[in-house]
């Protein structure tokens, strides 16, 4: 089965590095508690972890 991540913002990018503000849009989130959906490979775990203290992450099974 495909493995799937749930992606949400939970803190805002005010005060944050260009890089990090750069990693979420890439993500393609936007707003706060807003959520995306991405395949699990490497790169999307990358950014999940330079960032994982702005976002939570579910992972889905379909």
């Amino acid at each position: 089965m495909a493995k799937q991540l749930e992606i949400t913002l939970k803190r805002s990018l005010i005060g944050r590095n260009e890089t990090q503000r750069t990693t979420i849009k890439t993500l393609g989130l936007r707003k706060i508690r807003q959520t995306v959906i991405h395949k699990d490979n490497q790169a999307i775990r990358g950014m999940i972890k330079q960032v994982s203290h702005m976002i939570t992450v579910k992972e889905i099974d379909l």
